[in-house]
């Protein structure tokens, strides 16, 4: 359904995040190696990324697909950052609100993408309207989904709940109320990731001295990357990785064997 990226480590031009790996987000928006769903991601796309000493993150977002932006070459070219988000759709429903459809969508100093679909939408998501509060679901940027599941999260950040435990409550949630829902969901305060691998793919890369990048699929050959498996919450910092097996229930306690990895130490 969409394909999306995070990056986090030293500053660097979008281009060379996003445009200049061989199989970088940008070509997956029309030749993704790995996608089980939808095969062109030409529905819209987006990046949000974070200034030195600003903790709100920069947005742009188009509707139509990045291969078609002329704008899109010149800020890839000279936008640098350390923190991004960015992915590119094929839309559940052809055509749903344009532009504000398309991730990341944002709030304060989140930045948040949703790989995927929820079954039966809209109407297998009508019992988790009563979890927020009207004002929240008047707020919502797009009657989407995707737009839907970001309220579900956010409600659970903005009431003071840490960012892996608030994705993976939602996911609970959701998977609860709509069997057989995707819900590979992706988030970034601009100096973590939390991810959601259910569903569809989820792959990661720690590099020593590098960055860590967490991603619906490689943008290289890299030996060094790792796919996450299904079903699993992934926490990530500048230096660590975190895998914790989701069981449904919403809970963050890692069994014994829990997958961590410290790559840059």
């Amino acid at each position: 359904m969409c394909r999306h990226l995070a990056y986090l480590g030293p500053r660097a031009p979008l281009g060379r995040v996003l445009v200049d790996p061989p199989h970088s987000l940008f070509r997956q928006s029309w030749e993704p190696r790995r996608q089980r769903y939808g095969t062109v991601n030409a529905d819209g796309f987006g990046v949000g990324w974070y200034a030195p000493g600003d903790p709100v993150p920069a947005r742009y977002r188009r509707s139509g697909p990045v291969w078609a932006d002329p704008s899109f070459a010149d800020l890839a070219r000279v936008v640098r950052s350390g923190a991004v988000l960015a992915a590119v759709r094929d839309a559940t429903e052809a055509g749903a609100d344009g532009e504000a459809a398309a991730a990341p969508f944002a709030a304060g100093r989140w930045l948040f993408s949703h790989n995927g679909a929820v079954s039966g939408w809209p109407g297998s998501m009508a019992a988790l309207t009563a979890r927020l509060p009207p004002a929240r679901l008047l707020e919502l940027e797009a009657r989407t989904d995707s737009a839907f599941v970001w309220a579900l999260v956010l409600h659970r950040l903005r009431a003071g709940e840490e960012a892996g435990r608030a994705l993976a409550a939602a996911v609970a949630d959701v998977a609860a109320a709509a069997p057989g829902s995707r819900l590979n969901l992706l988030l970034t305060g601009g100096d973590t990731i939390a991810a959601t691998a259910w569903g569809d793919t989820l792959w990661y890369l720690a590099e020593p001295g590098g960055p860590t990048v967490v991603a619906s699929e490689p943008y290289d050959d890299d030996p060094r990357w790792r796919e996450v498996p299904d079903r699993t919450l992934l926490a990530a910092t500048r230096t660590d990785v975190l895998l914790t097996p989701l069981d449904g229930s919403g809970g963050l306690r890692p069994p014994a064997g829990a997958d961590v990895r410290s790559p840059h130490r």
